[in-house]
């Protein structure tokens, strides 16, 4: 019994991963779960012994894939490499990231599949979007910018800026201007522009 369990478990998270990878390259739409089993070597039936629904599966999915920046903070704080503002800005906007959704961040790949989708994977995303915000408002404040206000709003900003430049880069066919979206917006976040006075002329 033991043993059929663990084999149960591990089918699952294969299933999982796969899933995960696979809606992140294709959209939440664009696999079946037919062919996701296939892919799997498993049948279609085998698939409600794992999930009740395909629902079911997405949320499991899209959960295993959310937490990269937690597991990056995990990471320093056993001794790799720190996290910093400017480290997370440019990973983001890397051109690997670019080239591989499918292991990357799930809300830059599937903002607008998420926001047609169930509620229990809302409100997965709905809590990354908060931890990534309280995150990199941390950062900011530990950086440079002391008013906690002025770091959340540059951290909203940030995060919007992130998610959108991703998607935009990866879905037009110029390489030239996509390069440079990633380039400009990452420039832009790390040295934003500073405030110009205004001119207070005689009434």
């Amino acid at each position: 019994m033991g043993h059929s369990m663990a084999e149960k478990a591990k089918t699952h998270q294969r299933i999982v991963a796969l899933a995960s990878k696979r809606f992140r390259e294709k959209g939440l739409a664009g696999i079946g779960i037919a062919d996701l089993m296939k892919e799997a070597g498993l049948t279609v039936g085998g698939f409600y012994k794992h999930f009740d629904s395909r629902d079911d599966l997405v949320a499991e999915a899209v959960g295993s894939a959310l937490g990269t920046w937690k597991r990056q903070l995990d990471t320093a704080a056993s001794g790799g490499p720190p996290v910093t503002y400017e480290s997370l800005v440019d990973d983001y906007l890397s051109k690997a990231h670019r080239d591989h959704p499918g292991t990357g961040c799930p809300v830059g790949a599937l903002a607008g599949d998420f926001a047609r989708s169930h509620k229990r994977t809302r409100a997965l995303v709905t809590q990354e979007a908060q931890g990534s915000i309280q995150l990199l408002a941390t950062l900011l404040r530990d950086a440079s910018v002391k008013d906690k206000g002025t770091a959340r709003s540059r951290a909203i900003m940030t995060y919007c800026a992130l998610v959108g430049a991703i998607g935009v880069a990866r879905a037009i066919s110029d390489e030239h201007l996509s390069r440079e979206i990633l380039k400009t917006v990452a420039r832009l976040l790390r040295n934003p522009a500073p405030k110009v006075a205004h001119r207070h002329h005689g009434r």
